[in-house]
């Protein structure tokens, strides 16, 4: 069986994404490491074949992924969905998030990690900045999340 996770070739992408992180991936770090959602462990620069996930859960088999401006792009748009794509094949659910999400509304993205699946596109249209990016959260689910 072929090798999928954190090969040996991506490691010194991973190193260097991890030391230069940008802010939005820090802010959402600091509330992620160590178990701090609901007891979850959570990896940053976690690899997938030859893709790169911002943060990953094994336990819920789940990617994380902050989006800066450079996502928005037509071409960035095509090379997330294939991305997308591929790590999807293996089984792991995606969420993403733009970095504005993690800066205005970090108890709610934190919530809505855990507590509901990903929107179906169909389900999502009206409330993305790019396919797949900004999920819809309601009052409550901001309660109580990430302290």
């Amino acid at each position: 069986m072929t090798k999928i996770f954190n090969k040996q070739e991506t490691k010194f992408k991973r190193k260097i994404l991890r030391n230069n992180m940008p802010n939005a991936e820090k802010v959402l770090w600091m509330h992620l490491k160590n178990k701090q959602l609901k007891g979850y462990k959570f990896r940053r620069q976690y690899s997938v074949d030859q893709y790169v996930i911002d943060f990953y859960c094994p336990k819920l088999k789940l990617a994380i992924e902050v989006d800066g401006d450079s996502h928005f792009t037509k071409d960035a748009q095509e090379y997330d969905r294939m991305r997308e794509k591929q790590i999807e094949s293996v089984g792991i659910k995606i969420l993403r998030y733009s970095n504005l999400d993690v800066y205005n509304n970090l108890e709610g993205y934190c919530k809505q990690s855990l507590k509901k699946p990903p929107l179906t596109k169909e389900e999502n249209k009206n409330n993305l900045l790019i396919e797949g990016a900004v999920l819809p959260l309601t009052k409550g689910e901001l309660e109580g999340v990430c302290s």
